[in-house]
């Protein structure tokens, strides 16, 4: 059964020009402990291992993420696609690069193209010199618009921006600008985050003065509606897409498909069928955070970090944590296929959540309108 199921690859990649003040993934600022080729090979060694959990499954999707990942080479890129396509033999798959605007060079973006890259996500952030300096991003309003012009110069055409809205002293209308200028590009994907102070970060510790939150609902709101009379479908609560452009990785993780983690600090979750019980048995893994930490314990043969069965408690949160982000919700059959569990076990963990928040009557669970707009009420009302 397992064999059937999504499965995606995610490469993390820790480095970045300069760490963000907001940001609290594993990522690490590049010096002198950078080391791009004992990464990779690392990467390919760390691929090695998990195949032999995941052999004779279709690869679906791949994403490099980070940090920055357009800080290697195309070469290192290449290297790491075609080690991927040796042991799946896929073909027609999206792979997802994330890139920054400061980061650009028209004849790399080529090379990435050439290396297999067909999918890029830009982190524009805004288009706004004030905000962007706010950010401590490293690129300006201008390298923003080159990134974008120097991507579809290059035929990379299938194009994600990134963009975040509720930033200290912003305006309705300069959000409303940073979207209009995202649209202006036609790009087939946008992601409109809300910014929001996360611990073990800069923001946390020196917290900046945000909009108040009527404020950022109307700039949310009049954003949306922007979006949608553009033709972008609103199809997860951070994700707009044009009609069948939505990102397929992500939408794996969201219907609580497999991936494969390699990286430092990568996480994984596999599903296979359990010899002695015949039941669904799902294992998350993870590696070491620390990058040379990482390359170290995988030449040994040692990259995980920990591991974790799923009980079927963590089973139906996790998947309802997920499936729930999607506008259009998740069908029943997708919920018993990706958890080996029934129906019944989605109805007693939804009991307590109000009838007009969530729907699961037919065959999908869904959100209502309301319900969309307080996610996390629902999430705190599940019995686990």
């Amino acid at each position: 059964m397992q064999n059937h199921l999504p499965l995606s690859l995610y490469v993390h990649i820790p480095w970045c020009v300069k760490k963000c003040p907001y940001c609290d993934f594993n990522s690490h600022e590049k010096n002198d402990a950078f080391d791009e080729a004992g990464y990779v090979a690392a990467l390919l060694t760390d691929l090695d291992s998990e195949y032999k959990n995941t052999r004779g499954r279709t690869l679906d999707s791949i994403f490099f993420g980070g940090g920055t990942p357009s800080l290697f080479s195309a070469d290192s890129i290449h290297t790491i696609i075609e080690h991927a396509q040796q042991l799946f033999k896929f073909k027609n798959i999206e792979i997802t690069l994330e890139a920054n605007p400061g980061t650009f060079e028209q004849e790399k973006f080529k090379n990435f193209k050439t290396a297999g890259i067909n999918r890029l996500s830009i982190g524009i952030q805004s288009f706004n010199e004030t905000h962007l300096t706010t950010l401590e991003r490293i690129h300006n309003s201008q390298q923003a618009h080159t990134a974008i012009d120097t991507a579809q110069n290059a035929g990379l055409e299938n194009i994600n921006l990134d963009l975040m809205f509720g930033l200290p002293q912003q305006s309705i209308t300069q959000a409303l600008h940073d979207i209009k200028t995202a649209c202006s590009y036609q790009v087939p994907h946008i992601s409109h985050y809300q910014l929001t102070i996360e611990e073990n970060t800069y923001f946390h510790k020196h917290r900046p003065i945000l909009p108040d939150s009527d404020l950022i609902w109307e700039m949310q709101t009049l954003c949306q509606q922007y979006l949608a009379e553009k033709k972008y479908q609103h199809y997860e609560i951070s994700a707009y897409s044009k009609p069948g452009r939505q990102c397929l990785h992500n939408i794996n993780y969201w219907q609580f498909g497999d991936y494969i983690g390699i990286g430092a600090g990568a996480h994984g979750k596999i599903t296979r069928i359990n010899s002695k019980t015949n039941n669904l048995q799902i294992t998350r893994r993870w590696k070491h955070r620390q990058p040379q930490q990482y390359i170290q314990q995988t030449q040994q043969d040692n990259a995980v970090s920990g591991e974790q069965i799923l009980q079927q408690n963590d089973i139906v949160f996790e998947f309802l944590l997920n499936a729930l982000r999607l506008k259009h919700g998740c069908d029943i059959g997708t919920f018993k296929q990706h958890t080996g569990l029934n129906v019944t076990q989605l109805k007693q963990a939804t009991n307590n959540v109000d009838a007009s928040l969530l729907d699961l009557d037919g065959n999908k669970i869904v959100c209502s309108d309301k319900g969309f707009l307080f996610l996390n009420n629902i999430l705190e009302k599940l019995i686990i």
